[in-house]
């Protein structure tokens, strides 16, 4: 297991959290801390999976699923603080494979990367 993943937040806390349990899982980690960098990291790097925010700046994680979307099938989970049923299904109608409210456990977060991630 040498997957890429991309984990996108604007919380550093998040992302050291998400790296640190991510790293331990087996799993290479690269970051981005907004929408369009999260955008161009996918397009250059192709993560096989990204972990995305939804509460970011300028291009919200919304946004960053939309223009993903167009281009590749990555696997997505929204790791999110919004905790409406309209936002999970929004977030899994634009093609989100998970959703994970915030405060997540995160070993469950790795769990749920393995869960996601195509054999």
């Amino acid at each position: 297991m040498n997957e890429l993943i991309l984990v996108v937040d604007d919380e550093p806390k998040i992302v050291k959290l998400a790296r640190d349990y991510l790293e331990k899982g087996g799993f290479r980690v690269v970051s981005a801390g907004d929408g369009g960098t999260a955008v161009a990291v996918t397009r250059r790097d192709k993560p096989d999976l990204i972990v995305l925010d939804l509460n970011l700046p300028a291009m919200d994680g919304l946004d960053v699923c939309r223009t993903i979307r167009r281009d590749s099938d990555v696997p997505i989970i929204m790791l999110t603080a919004r905790v409406e049923e309209t936002d999970r299904l929004i977030g899994l109608e634009l093609g989100a494979d998970d959703y994970i409210v915030k405060p997540f456990s995160p070993r469950e977060l790795v769990a749920r990367v393995r869960a996601v991630l195509p054999v």
